[in-house]
């Protein structure tokens, strides 16, 4: 759903309570401005625009929903204090009908925008529901986070006996060593329950030892309704999570570049044991194969699950234009896939939302050069807390060039995402960079920013599609505008260049 000015104004009304200290920890809704086209003034509102840096069409999330009979002569009319015939502010929670809302069958699901936190869709998210074998995303994550990948796992017989008629195997037996990384591709892509078992005794001694290590990070990650009993997802009454639970926890996963990697797998070469000679296992995600009539273009990683109990439980991670898209469904009777394909069509087609039900952490890192120190020293650049990615067509994004020039440093492209390694070598990891005439911004991941920010002491900046930050310029979001000042923050409360009037939220007054 767009966001409208209402939610703005939630927004900055959280800003102005709590952005007086430039490095506190706040509460803020989803940041309400979805993307809007950059570098135009007011007075390009429709069709293709050039502004500031490259193309952008109106298109997409940002686009405004001019009456069809609008010419393009009146169009170009309409710039500030000239409001187009029958124009409309978009209202609260709008949605272009472009893909229609979700009919999910499953009894359970949800859709997680992972940059921004923000929920798209939700279907009973907040039930407790038994999850069966996506359990082993949380297992992944806690044994990377706990172990090394060349650490040996040595299976005991409990790890390899204490399981129910019909469970998934490898066929390990007790004395049988795998390392670590081994048993994770065995854990993601057969499921094997056995291994799961065996990486609780490896990491935490025991299985009962491991689960509390489960339940303990899953409450680090948000997560309210989560209680794990064991590390595979067999049958147990008190085994349980939510929806929304499982999108938190497949969020956190991700930003783990080894899962990334395993969960992205297809196929893998999985070595002799005991009872088994070596072998090759294959994802049970079937939406991950270009020559299955499921398959989804974009998927990066996913878990599937199954029991009795549980009936069909699904994971799925799909990234487009840059943004990734968590969709979990629970409960479901055969309808994993297309359930999950519904919700994926809606989210990339849609900019929608409903409110975040989780705080935000502020990312802290320190200003480089001369416009990021005057940030900083004005508490504008003491943390980024929410990010809202622009969703334009890929064909419209500007990229960060790689110079060759530059001896090994300089803009480097991992997957959708950019990186910038520094002269020493090092990674870019949670500061701003002056390159040139632009600033940017480097999250504590990483990556380049794009989009809006919103930073600790409540400012707001918009970083273009090639990353700049964005200043002296307009942005448009929905039926809104906003103007970027001469520091890049968002300009409230004021008139702004050219004699036009922002309201207390940033809005530009269409008199």
């Amino acid at each position: 759903m767009r966001y409208g000015n209402r939610v703005l104004a939630l927004s900055l009304g959280f800003m102005l309570a709590f952005g007086q200290t430039a490095y506190a920890e706040i509460i803020v809704p989803p940041m309400p401005m979805a993307g809007g086209a950059w570098g135009q003034t007011p007075e390009s509102r429709q069709g293709t625009t050039s502004g500031g840096y490259g193309t952008v069409t109106s298109e997409g999330p940002s686009s405004v929903a001019w009456p069809s009979e609008q010419t393009e002569e009146e169009t170009d009319k309409s710039g500030p204090g000239v409001q187009p015939a029958n124009s409309q502010s978009q209202p609260l929670n709008h949605v272009s009908q472009s893909v229609p809302e979700p009919v999910v069958a499953a009894e359970g699901a949800v859709l997680l925008d992972a940059t921004t936190g923000k929920v798209l869709y939700g279907k009973n998210q907040d039930m407790q529901f038994y999850p069966a074998s996506i359990t082993k995303i949380m297992t992944a994550l806690v044994v990377l986070e706990r172990s090394s990948l060349n650490d040996v796992v040595t299976f005991s017989a409990s790890a390899t006996t204490n399981l129910e008629s019909g469970a998934t195997s490898l066929n390990i037996a007790a004395g049988d060593k795998l390392t670590v990384e081994q048993c994770l591709y065995g854990l993601l892509l057969k499921s094997a329950n056995e291994i799961g078992n065996g990486l609780a005794e490896h990491v935490a001694g025991s299985v009962s030892g491991f689960a509390d290590v489960m339940n303990k990070r899953a409450q680090e990650l948000g997560c309210k309704n989560t209680n794990f009993k064991n590390p595979h997802g067999l049958n147990d009454t008190e085994h349980k999570t939510t929806p929304y639970d499982m999108a938190l926890i497949m969020r956190a996963a991700m930003e783990n570049p080894v899962f990334r990697e395993i969960d992205s797998t297809t196929s893998y070469q999985f070595p002799a044991t005991k009872k088994a000679e070596a072998r090759t296992i294959t994802m049970g995600h079937k939406m991950m194969y270009p020559t299955d009539s499921r398959y989804y273009s974009g998927i990066t990683g996913g878990k599937t699950g199954y029991t009795s109990k549980a009936g069909n439980t699904l994971v799925t991670v799909a990234e487009r234009g840059g943004r990734r898209l968590i969709a979990v469904v629970m409960k479901a009777s055969g309808t994993q896939y297309s359930d999950t394909k519904q919700m994926l069509d809606y989210g990339f087609a849609n900019d929608t939302a409903l409110p975040m039900p989780e705080e935000s952490k502020a990312e802290v890192g320190p200003g480089v050069g001369e416009n990021a120190q005057k940030r900083t020293a004005t508490g504008e650049g003491s943390g980024v807390i929410q990010h809202n990615g622009a969703d334009e067509s890929a064909e419209a994004q500007r990229e960060p060039s790689w110079n060759s020039s530059m001896n090994g440093h300089g803009w480097l492209k991992d997957g959708n995402r950019w990186i910038y390694l520094k002269e020493d070598g090092s990674r870019a990891t949670g500061e701003w960079l002056d390159l040139g005439s632009s600033s940017y911004w480097i999250d504590t991941n990483g990556y380049m920013a794009t989009g809006w920010r919103q930073f600790s002491n409540g400012a707001y900046y918009y970083f273009a599609d090639d990353g700049h930050m964005v200043s002296k310029e307009w942005v448009q979001d929905g039926s809104a505008w906003y103007y970027m000042g001469d520091d890049g923050v968002l300009m409230t409360n004021t008139t702004v260049p050219g004699g036009y009037k922002v309201n207390e939220y940033g809005i530009w007054i269409q008199e």
